[in-house]
């Protein structure tokens, strides 16, 4: 979704970015169509063929000082070389001075003119992390986050199956809830996926005969969190004698979302089984796949050097 430059002006990110509006605020309603960013450099001598003009570009202490060095003949012609570029913004940094023709330049154009207390460095990393968060490629799923001993764990399955009653074991247990029902999934650069809850059921889990419960009032705050990396997706099944489960491990299944492939893992259900205690354990193994540790491989590695020594016996 393209954003609109007014956006920088915005409680968020101003609180983040410490940007303030210097000059240009006619062009607040600019779209923004490109997310990255450019400090320009040397390209302000006139190497306009390496100026990216979709882009916001940065001015630091190394910009700035160039334009108020120049003569008033060499300054004309790069604030004419810049009025040319139609950049979409300008924000200077280190809490400097924006130079005269640059605020002159932002208000003609009606080009936002932004400054900010952060060194560059600071800044440009914050706004390349406000960016990505907004030009993320996004949808929402039908399931329960949770956070499980730092695992982000997406509970999926047909409704009333019991994905909310597994998440409120697992509460109950110390564990935290994301979000339930809606899991808005955003795709982060290159390859993670974020969950979260929309700011309207954020905190509140609906139980069939009990009916809307606020998991913050009544566990505490420590019993959620507003976003979690998602490692791992868990579909609950209602159990079929002659379902295909997976009995050993061997052939670890995907769930693609955005394009990014998870674990998968298919649980059947059926009454007096622990499912709550299932996915807890689905957490820990994980936990020991990313640290290098694979039990199911571990077995197998064993049964085969048994299977060899038994037939070197024979």
């Amino acid at each position: 979704m393209a954003m609109k430059l007014r956006e920088l002006a915005g409680e968020d990110a101003v609180g983040l970015m410490k940007l303030s509006i210097y000059a240009g605020e006619d062009g607040l309603d600019r779209v923004l169509t490109n997310q990255h960013i450019q400090k320009p450099g040397l390209l302000l001598t006139g190497m306009l063929e390496g100026l990216h003009e979709d882009r916001i570009q940065v001015f630091g202490a190394a910009e700035v000082g160039y334009l108020k060095i120049l003569n008033s003949n060499d300054l004309t012609r790069t604030i004419g070389l810049i009025d040319k570029a139609s950049i979409p913004a300008i924000i200077v940094t280190r809490g400097l001075e924006p130079p005269d023709a640059l605020v002159e330049l932002a208000g003609r154009k009606a080009m936002p003119l932004f400054t900010t207390k952060l060194s560059s460095s600071v800044f440009i990393e914050r706004l390349t992390g406000f960016l990505d968060e907004w030009y993320a490629m996004e949808t929402t799923l039908h399931g329960v986050l949770v956070d499980v001993l730092g695992i982000g764990i997406l509970i999926m399955g047909k409704s009333g199956v019991g994905k909310s009653e597994c998440a409120l074991d697992l509460i109950i247990r110390g564990y935290r809830l994301v979000a339930d029902d809606a899991v808005i999934v955003k795709r982060k650069h290159p390859y993670t996926l974020f969950g979260e809850a929309s700011d309207i059921i954020s905190y509140h889990m609906e139980i069939r005969g009990l009916g809307i419960i606020n998991i913050k009032d009544i566990f505490g705050i420590t019993a959620i969190r507003k976003k979690k990396l998602m490692d791992l997706v868990v579909e609950l099944v209602e159990w079929a004698p002659d379902g295909d489960y997976e009995r050993l491990g061997f052939d670890e299944m995907k769930y693609d979302i955005l394009g990014v492939e998870l674990p998968y893992l298919r649980i059947p259900i059926s009454p007096g089984r622990s499912v709550a205690t299932i996915v807890e354990i689905a957490a820990r193994n994980r936990i020991l796949k990313i640290m290098g540790y694979d039990s199911t491989r571990q077995f197998e590695a064993h049964l085969n050097k048994v299977i060899a020594s038994e037939s070197g016996k024979e």
